[in-house]
């Protein structure tokens, strides 16, 4: 089930975005439970359930068109979780009236090869060596 988040939901969105292998946090301070409630005020945070368990998150911030966050636990990685997620944040992004997104990344690791492949193109690089990544929306 798709769905979009609810405060309730807060605990197991930080449980799954502090238990992926990559692109961990190196400062967990960074993503404080007000942002995530922001996102649920004013944006979306989407949601794949399955038998009532959130099994990954995506949103993306209507603010300055950027991909805010994919992630899925890891249990649930290569099911296809996040090729449906991710248009969904891009759709967020869409609605707030923009027509391109950018993410950035770390480099060489799945996630980079997983927007490659789904048409994101690089448009540079972070001073810490993160890609940016932009696509049409």
């Amino acid at each position: 089930m798709i769905r979009k988040a609810t405060r309730s939901d807060l605990a197991r969105i930080s449980e799954i975005r502090a238990s992926v292998k990559e692109n961990t946090l190196s400062d967990p301070g960074c993503v404080t439970i007000e942002t995530c409630e922001w996102f649920i005020d004013h944006a979306a945070f989407w949601l794949w359930e399955e038998n009532g368990v959130v099994q990954g998150f995506a949103a993306g911030d209507p603010r300055d068109a950027t991909i805010f966050a994919l992630f899925v636990d890891p249990a649930f990685e290569r099911r296809g979780v996040g090729h449906v997620l991710l248009p969904l944040a891009c759709k967020t992004l869409r609605d707030a009236g923009h027509r391109v997104a950018r993410l950035d990344t770390e480099a060489t690791n799945r996630a980079e090869r997983f927007y490659r492949q789904n048409g994101w193109q690089e448009v540079g690089r972070k001073a810490d060596g993160q890609i940016i990544f932009e696509k049409a929306i």
